[in-house]
């Protein structure tokens, strides 16, 4: 049988399953009769001849081991595959045979025993490597990194990217928010000391200030931190009644603080703030406050009018003593009213005189 081999093609002959050798450009007769196969390949790429063990190839044919990149990956890394020096893929089985005959490889091997050496690999080896090889951590502005290999704290990540292998170790990050948080707690129901039920809305802030032992101590903080805050309203708001509450409502929002900066050691932040935004009461208690607010102010003005009108007739009193103990006085008082009465009237025409030309005459 005629067999044709081009100059990118190789040939693997064969006899009875048996390899025989490596057979290149040109043409060949080979018949089937007496065992022989010939199995025809192109020089590209990986080789894809499997009849036969690779270790067979290597050793029995040196002009082949000659043509080809023996790639064997150790236990513990992964190779990365380069054609003329760019990346083509990730090597991750244990051995590999390419052509390098027309294209030229070569293999970087990365040592994944030591989880710090992803640090070194470029971003685009990584860009390239399945993740379940490697952990990316992320650590964003405000923010802290508490790193752990098998669950055993390594240390803390500041600001910025990180890579590290997962081979060896269990790689775990827990990452802390260190910027300040606002907790509001709304509708908070509570009874005065004179069971009367009164919603508060409450507004808080806070930051982590001990990150480390918080992860190590603390589960679900905020839930902690909203609970607490629920105490101290309520240690406050039950001591009084809601007379005395509206009274002192100035005070509660220093007291809450006091209280919250005392136990914030728990919980391995500081409050920075706290505060009461409204105090709201139930319908019916709303509705009796106003009307005693509006008897209130109608009380208020009836006492001022009454105290004006006091005053009024004291001053009337004075001026009428005043005007019965002296005659002159008197007469001065009548001159004034008179003057008023004229400058006011034109002309009165009374029977056949003129009054205001009488009462004019007075004045004189």
């Amino acid at each position: 049988m005629k067999y044709q081999i081009n100059q990118n093609q190789c040939g693997f002959l064969m006899k009875d399953g048996r390899f025989v050798k490596t057979i290149y450009s040109g043409t060949y007769h080979f018949l089937k009769t007496f065992g022989y196969e010939v199995i025809v390949e192109d020089m590209e790429g990986l080789v894809g001849f499997n009849k036969v063990p690779k270790e067979i190839l290597l050793k029995e044919d040196e002009t082949f081991a000659a043509k080809v990149l023996h790639v064997v990956i150790p236990q513990g890394f992964i190779g990365i595959l380069k054609k003329s020096g760019v990346i083509q893929k990730v090597l991750t089985e244990t051995e590999y045979l390419y052509w390098n005959v027309w294209n030229r490889y070569d293999v970087e091997l990365l040592d994944m025993t030591d989880p710090e050496t992803a640090a070194d690999v470029g971003k685009a080896c990584l860009a390239q490597i399945p993740l379940k090889y490697y952990k990316k951590i992320e650590i964003q502005p405000g923010e802290l990194g508490i790193l752990y290999y098998d669950n055993q704290v390594a240390r803390e990540l500041g600001t910025g990217t990180y890579y590290y292998w997962t081979y060896s170790k269990d790689v775990l990050c827990r990452v802390v928010d260190l910027k300040s948080r606002p907790l509001e707690i709304s509708g908070q129901e509570i009874l005065t000391a004179d069971r009367i039920g009164v919603r508060i809305n409450l507004m808080c802030t806070y930051k982590v200030v001990e990150p480390r032992v918080m992860i190590e101590t603390i589960k679900n903080l905020e839930n902690q931190v909203y609970s607490c805050v629920q105490l101290v309203i309520r240690e406050y708001i039950g001591k009084y009644r809601l007379d005395e509450l509206l009274e002192q409502k100035e005070d509660i929002s220093q007291f809450i603080f006091r209280r919250l900066k005392e136990v914030e050691g728990d919980y391995c932040i500081r409050f920075q703030s706290a505060g009461i935004k409204d105090i709201i009461l139930p319908g019916e208690i709303r509705d009796i406050m106003n009307t005693v607010l509006v008897a209130e102010r109608r009380a208020q003005a009836n006492v001022i009018t009454r105290r004006e009108e006091v005053a009024s007739t004291r001053s009337l009193l004075n001026t009428a003593k005043l005007m019965d103990e002296n005659k002159t006085l008197y007469k001065l008082k009548e001159m004034e009213c008179l003057e008023r009465i004229c400058a006011q009237v034109g002309s009165i025409q009374v029977g056949g005189g003129a009054l205001l030309e009488q009462l004019q005459a007075l004045v004189r």
